[in-house]
């Protein structure tokens, strides 16, 4: 009988370690979630893990996003100065900032989904996330504004944010290097092995053959 008490005072402590174990489990998620939040919220410059610079081609109109100033639209040459973007990719997750090499201006978004040119790009509004999708296309959508994406019309245009979705060709675009320059590791870190490609390569001759 003497057996009792104690069994059930070790299953006590059995189920108090295991509570103070998940609550310590859940206190560190919870502490790691806000971490995160706070850093893609308000990325600073040492944040930024790399800056690129490349063009936007616009699926709809077959030009690239150009930056004048306070207006932007997607009729820009290839090659064209008013082209050539500058990406400042944001350490936690896919978020960027779009400025124009020439004009140095952002692309942001106000609260009413207009698409406008600003200086200062530290604001939310001039941050978004870049959505990789299935047909090789890219889709960037606000980071404040949810759901509501960079796009152009037929005219080159922009289209208001809440007039937007992710299916939508108006919405999507293909990173290229202005014409004649070409990134050897970038071209090499996009190059898309299949079966073919795999094939072809055991069938070529070794260089060092004699």
């Amino acid at each position: 009988m003497s057996l009792l008490p104690s069994r059930f005072i070790y299953v006590c402590l059995h189920f108090l370690v295991l509570y103070f174990q998940l609550q310590e489990s859940q206190q560190s998620s919870a502490d790691f979630r806000i971490y995160i939040e706070n850093h893609t919220r308000n990325p600073d410059d040492l944040s930024r893990k790399q800056v690129r610079i490349y063009q936007l081609y616009s699926r709809t109109t077959g030009k690239h996003v150009q930056i004048l100033g306070k207006k932007i639209n997607a009729n820009g040459d290839d090659g064209g100065k008013y082209a050539l973007l500058v990406v400042e990719t944001e350490t936690f997750g896919s978020h960027i900032r779009i400025k124009g090499k020439e004009s140095g201006y952002y692309i942001c978004m106000n609260k009413n989904g207009k698409i406008i040119g600003k200086l200062n790009g530290r604001n939310q509004e001039c941050v978004f996330v870049e959505e990789f999708l299935e047909n090789n296309y890219t889709a960037l959508v606000s980071a404040k504004y949810k759901g509501w994406y960079l796009g152009f019309n037929r005219k080159g245009r922009p289209k208001k944010g809440s007039r937007t979705t992710q299916t939508q060709q108006e919405v999507h675009f293909m990173k290229r290097h202005p014409k004649g320059k070409v990134d050897p590791l970038e071209e090499f870190r996009f190059t898309t092995v299949t079966k073919r490609t795999r094939r072809a390569r055991r069938l070529k001759p070794n260089s060092n053959t004699n």
